[in-house]
């Protein structure tokens, strides 16, 4: 059974609000973790609303994404859908660690790096 997660992103990392995210990282692992599609979707605007809606349309399992509202939180889980939230760092490190099953709630994907970013 294939496994399909939603990652807010902003640039190159994992936005820092779920509120204010105008595009999604969309990506399906199969049960052996391989990747089986990933596709990229630009909102119209900014909804914390419309992305809920969506992530209950496209059957989305797990979120992960950083800070976000505990109405959104609660309406996602009621729904049935993993949250990571909190999380920050280079959205494909999330990715990475997601399909691994070794992403947690709050993980700091920055850390070990200098301010000016990873050495060359």
């Amino acid at each position: 059974m294939s496994h399909k997660v939603l990652l807010t992103l902003a640039g190159d990392d994992v936005s820092a609000r779920f509120d204010l995210t105008t595009e999604v990282l969309i990506a399906v692992f199969s049960e052996n973790g391989a990747l089986e599609s990933q596709r990229t979707v630009v909102l119209p605007q900014a909804s914390a609303e419309d992305l809920c809606h969506m992530i209950v349309v496209e059957s989305v399992q797990s979120l992960v994404c950083g800070g976000i509202e505990e109405e959104f939180h609660q309406y996602l889980t009621w729904k049935r859908v993993e949250v990571l939230d909190s999380v920050m760092g280079p959205w494909q490190d999330a990715l990475d660690l997601l399909r691994a099953r070794l992403l947690r709630r709050e993980a700091n994907l920055f850390r070990g790096r200098s301010e000016a970013g990873p050495e060359a």
